[in-house]
């Protein structure tokens, strides 16, 4: 009986999503919104791939594939990666979209107390899925123009650090790190003996130049991409990592007891999708981010984001909170910067909408900007 009214785990008490579901409870309300929320492409699985999970289905690949993945798909992952970086021989790890790659990477690394340096804004997960495992993230201020300093990541390591998150191009800025910034930055943590976590999952999405990784910069680099942004299979939880031997060893063995694998048919699909040229989307999303930066940039205080698909205006008035409450009750479905980050000074728009809906959204947010 005593146990009826135990309470929940104290590590549930350290995961907020009061941010996001204040905004889908106000969403809830409105008819027909401009809903510049989502963090998904509104493109589909190209055709090819979804039949080459169709036939894997049809052909009886339903089952557990090994833990680490279908190992003709770690070949050709290993094999893209050789030809980007012109040598490789690492361990692949296919992974249950790279946020399951980021839980197994963090599992497998940190002990509780430990310190992670996370550059702010950030994604959303890092902070609490660093916070579940009894971890502490420090968040490094990025602001105004979202640029990696190494000074400022050199004052906040700390003999508890651990570990550096890098996310380029990022979410929810879209900041694309430059070759020199990641130089700087991987420096640091090779002085002070951290792992690199590289969150790449939006890597395709770079508009003005190819975004670099931080990969050959370091041996001490956990490499996390994806599936789910480049090919619009954002429910078919697909990624892979890669990195240190030994880590990539552990994230597996927690895979096992986790995940078990990734699932089996859409192993297969993604082997489809490294043959697929999406440059045609990217374009198009490259043509959107010109219409939503030239239409909000003589009303508000913003970058321009050289990738992934979202931009992060500052909120007139200086709260993101209240600002996004005015755009919600006007329609226009966005995201509040605290969500994201130790401010609240900003707000999220996510362009991965088609044209007209951008206009309509441009349009309302500098009426409420006025």
């Amino acid at each position: 009986m005593a146990n009826e009214n135990r309470p929940l785990a104290e590590r549930v008490a350290r995961i907020d999503a009061s941010g996001i579901r204040k905004v889908f409870e106000l969403a809830a309300r409105l008819k027909d919104p401009v809903n510049l929320s989502i963090g998904q492409p509104d493109f589909d699985v190209p055709d090819a791939c979804k039949e080459r999970a169709i036939v894997a289905i049809r052909a009886g690949a339903n089952r557990y594939t090994v833990t680490q993945g279908d190992a003709t798909l770690r070949a050709r992952i290993a094999e893209t990666l050789r030809d980007e970086f012109g040598s490789f021989d690492g361990p692949v790890l296919v992974t249950s979209g790279v946020s399951g790659g980021i839980l197994l990477a963090l599992l497998a690394t940190l002990n509780p107390g430990d310190e992670v340096l996370v550059p702010d804004p950030y994604f959303v997960m890092y902070k609490h899925l660093v916070n579940l495992i009894g971890a502490r993230p420090v968040f490094v201020d990025t602001y105004p123009d979202f640029r990696l300093k190494t000074d400022r990541l050199e004052a906040a390591v700390s003999e508890r650090t651990r570990m550096l998150i890098l996310n380029s191009p990022a979410n929810p800025t879209g900041a694309v790190y430059s070759r020199s910034e990641l130089a700087g930055a991987v420096e640091v943590a090779r002085r002070h003996n951290l792992l690199v976590l590289s969150d790449e999952i939006y890597r395709d999405f770079a508009y003005d130049e190819p975004a670099a990784s931080a990969w050959p910069l370091c041996d001490r680099v956990i490499l996390l991409r994806g599936f789910s942004k480049s090919y619009g299979m954002t429910g078919w939880r697909l990624g892979y990592a890669t990195g240190p031997a030994d880590i990539i060893g552990a994230m597996t063995t927690l895979q096992q007891y986790t995940f078990v694998c990734a699932p089996a048919p859409f192993q297969h699909a993604a082997l489809e999708a490294l043959e697929t040229d999406i440059s045609s989307h990217v374009e198009v999303f490259r043509e959107r981010r010109d219409l939503i930066y030239e239409g909000l940039r003589d009303r508000f205080r913003v970058e321009k984001p050289g990738g992934a698909f979202y931009i992060f205006p500052e909120a007139p008035g200086g709260s993101g909170t209240t600002f996004v409450t005015r755009a919600i009750e006007a329609g226009v479905l966005i995201i509040p910067g605290a969500v994201f980050s130790e401010r609240d000074t900003h707000f999220r728009i996510s362009y991965a909408a088609d044209t007209e809906t951008l206009k309509r959204g441009i349009e309302v947010l500098n009426r409420l900007a006025r």
